[in-house]
């Protein structure tokens, strides 16, 4: 998906949620206060047009693949995972 920056200029984000980080994907967090929620977070990329995707292999490992994830987040694979590395201009990894 497509956003705009504030100086009119396209971009796409797209986010791959790998590992650990799957459990990022599911619903019903609860941080405390001035905590990050990533579940917010996730949530605003995939209003303003972003693309969220979960490694469905890291997710099977950790027995959530079942598990209803929030809404927009689709399961994926390693495959379509590297195609969108091939594809980008940029990639950050944290």
């Amino acid at each position: 998906m497509t956003l705009q920056k504030e100086h009119g200029e396209n971009v796409e984000v797209k986010i791959f949620l790998l590992a650990d980080a799957v459990f990022c994907g599911l619903p019903n967090q609860n941080t405390p206060n001035g905590y990050y929620n990533i579940e917010r977070m996730l949530k605003a990329v995939i209003r303003n047009g972003g693309t969220v995707k979960s490694c469905g292999g890291c997710s099977e490992a950790r027995g959530i693949d079942k598990i209803q994830f929030i809404e927009g987040v689709e399961l994926s694979n390693m495959k379509e995972f590297a195609q969108w590395t091939v594809d980008c201009d940029k990639v950050l990894s944290f």
